[in-house]
C-alpha cells in the first residue's frame, strides 16, 4: 500500500527569502529576538519573490477581462496566464478548469454548491472543517478515522459498496492532515473511488505547499488549495478539475463576469445565459493580485526544484521529531504511527501542561509562535487524544487555567522558509520548558493564556 512519499537522496537546497524572516519581537523575560514563525500550517509566509513580483505588477493594475485600455488588456493576460501556470503546477489535464477562490473553504463551499442535488458524500471525521462541513445540502457519511492507510483505503471501500450504486457520489480527502502532517494514500482512495463509480476531491491545502501535486497521475477529479499556505498572501484560492459538475449547475455566485447575456423577457422578467468556462464561477471583480502571487508561487516553487524542498523539509522533520523524542512528558499524535509518512506539521501534548499554557511561554519567553487548540479539525483532536466525542473544548479558545489539563493540542509547523536556527530554538525550548518550567506567570483572558504583565518573574 503506498502514499505520496517524500522524495529522498536529493541535494539539499538553502530556504527559501521569506518575508518576515528577521522581524524581532520583545520577550515578557527582557530584550528581543528573532521572530521564529513555526505556524506554516495556519499560513506561511510570503515568499520574497511573490512580493517582488506583486510590486513590479502593482503599478500596471487594471480590471480584467471587459477593459479596452492597455491596463486592462495586461492585467488580462497576466489573470489568464496565472490560470495556465496553476494548471501547469497541478498536473491537470487538457479539459479541467482552474476557478479562482479566496481559500480552499471557499473551493469546497464552491463545489459543494454544484454538486447534483441526489448526490452521496464521503468524508473521513478526520478532515479539516474545510473539508468535512460544507456538504449541507447532500447526503453525507461520515467515515471513523483509520488509523492504518490500508484501514483508510478498506473503509471508504465498504462504504461506497453499500451506498446506492445508481447515483452520483463524491469521495472527500485530505492529502497531508494539518493536524499530523501525514500524508494519506490518495492514489489508492480516488481508483478506489472511480471503481465504485464515485469522484474524489483532493483538500491539498497542507499538502501542495510541501509535495508536488499532480491532478493527472493520482487521478483526482478535482484539486482545492490556499494561497496563504503556498507562500502567496491572504486572499486567493483554487478549485481546479472536471468540468461538467461546474458547467451544469447555477453560478456559484450570480452577477457580472458570469453572466454571458442578459435580456428582458416579455413578461418583464430577465433571461440570463451564463458561461460555461471558469468566468461561470468567478463573479464580481478578481482579486487580480491575489491570483497572480499564486502562479508566481507556484513558478517559485518549482524553479526551487521540489525534490530538494522535500529533501530539506524531511531533515527538519527528523530534527524535530528527534528532539521531542528525548522528552518523555512529551507525546506526539500520529493516526498512522511513527513511520508514517508527513510533511511539516507536527502536533503534540505535553504531560502536566495546558496547551495554551505551553504555546504561551514558547511566545513571550522565546519569540516562538506556534498554534495551541483544536485546529479546526475537533473530531480528529478528539480521537488522538482518546477523549469523549461530547468532551468540551473550543477551537482557538481553551478555558483551561494554565497547568489545568485541556481538550487541545499544541502544533508547530514549518517548510521552506524555515531556518535551522528556528528549529533549534523550538526544540531547545520545549526541553527547557518541561524541566525547567516557565519563566512568567500567566492567566487566562478572553479564553487565551497570556503572561501576566503585573506579575514578576517567576
Amino acid at each position: 500500500m503506498s502514499v505520496i512519499t517524500a522524495a529522498a537522496d536529493q541535494s539539499v537546497c538553502a530556504t527559501l527569502p521569506v518575508l518576515g524572516k528577521d522581524v524581532t519581537v520583545p520577550l515578557v523575560t527582557g530584550g528581543e529576538v528573532t521572530y521564529a514563525a513555526l505556524d506554516y500550517a495556519a499560513s506561511a509566509p510570503a515568499l520574497q519573490r511573490v512580493w517582488d513580483d506583486v510590486a513590479a505588477y502593482a503599478p500596471y493594475y487594471g480590471s480584467v477581462h471587459r477593459g479596452a485600455g492597455y491596463l486592462s488588456q495586461l492585467s488580462t493576460d497576466l489573470f489568464e496566464n496565472s490560470r495556465k501556470t496553476v494548471a501547469e503546477f497541478l498536473g491537470c489535464r487538457a479539459d479541467d478548469q482552474v476557478i479562482f477562490t479566496r481559500s480552499t473553504t471557499d473551493s469546497l463551499n464552491l463545489l459543494a454548491a454544484v454538486v447534483p442535488a441526489d448526490c452521496q458524500v464521503f468524508v473521513y471525521e478526520t478532515e479539516h472543517h474545510a473539508s468535512l462541513l460544507p456538504w449541507r445540502d447532500a447526503r453525507v457519511t461520515y467515515l471513523n478515522a483509520p488509523r492504518t492507510p490500508a484501514q483508510a483505503v478498506e473503509t471508504l471501500e465498504r462504504a461506497l459498496a453499500d451506498r446506492d450504486p445508481y447515483g452520483p457520489a463524491l469521495v472527500c480527502v485530505t492529502g497531508a492532515s494539518n493536524v499530523t502532517g501525514e500524508l494519506w494514500p490518495v492514489k489508492e482512495l480516488a481508483a478506489a473511488a472511480h471503481a465504485h463509480g464515485a469522484r474524489i476531491v483532493l483538500d491539498a491545502a497542507q499538502l501542495a505547499p510541501h509535495h508536488p501535486v499532480d491532478i493527472d497521475d493520482l487521478d483526482v477529479d478535482w484539486v482545492a488549495l490556499s494561497g496563504h499556505k503556498l507562500y502567496a498572501p491572504f486572499g486567493s484560492g483554487v478549485l481546479a478539475g472536471r468540468a461538467d459538475w461546474l458547467q451544469d449547475a447555477e453560478p456559484y455566485l450570480a452577477g457580472g463576469g458570469a453572466s454571458r447575456k442578459v435580456a428582458r423577457r416579455t413578461d418583464g422578467g430577465v433571461d440570463v445565459e451564463w458561461h460555461s468556462t471558469a468566468a461561470r464561477h468567478e463573479a464580481g471583480s478578481p482579486n487580480v493580485i491575489g491570483v497572480y502571487s499564486i502562479a508566481s508561487a507556484c513558478k517559485a516553487l518549482t524553479e526551487a526544484g521540489f525534490d530538494r524542498l522535500v529533501a530539506r523539509e524531511q531533515q527538519l522533520v527528523t530534527r524535530v521529531r528527534a528532539g521531542l523524542a528525548e522528552v518523555p512528558e512529551v507525546k506526539v499524535l500520529s493516526l498512522f504511527g511513527e513511520d508514517a509518512p508527513r510533511v511539516g506539521v507536527i502536533s503534540f501534548v505535553v504531560e502536566g501542561w495546558n496547551s495554551s499554557h505551553f504555546a504561551a511561554a514558547l511566545s513571550a519567553e522565546y519569540g516562538i509562535g506556534v498554534r495551541d487548540g483544536l485546529f479546526c479539525a475537533h473530531p480528529l483532536v478528539r480521537t488522538l487524544l482518546d477523549s469523549d466525542p461530547q468532551d468540551p473544548g473550543v477551537c482557538g479558545a481553551p478555558e483551561a487555567e494554565p497547568g489545568e489539563r485541556s481538550l487541545n493540542a499544541i502544533r508547530v509547523s514549518f517548510g521552506a522558509g524555515t531556518p535551522d536556527e528556528h528549529i533549534e530554538r523550538f526544540v531547545r525550548a520545549v526541553k527547557e520548558l518541561v524541566s525547567k518550567g516557565a519563566q512568567w506567570k500567566y492567566r487566562t483572558e478572553d479564553g487565551r493564556c497570556v503572561p501576566d504583565r503585573g506579575a514578576a518573574q517567576v
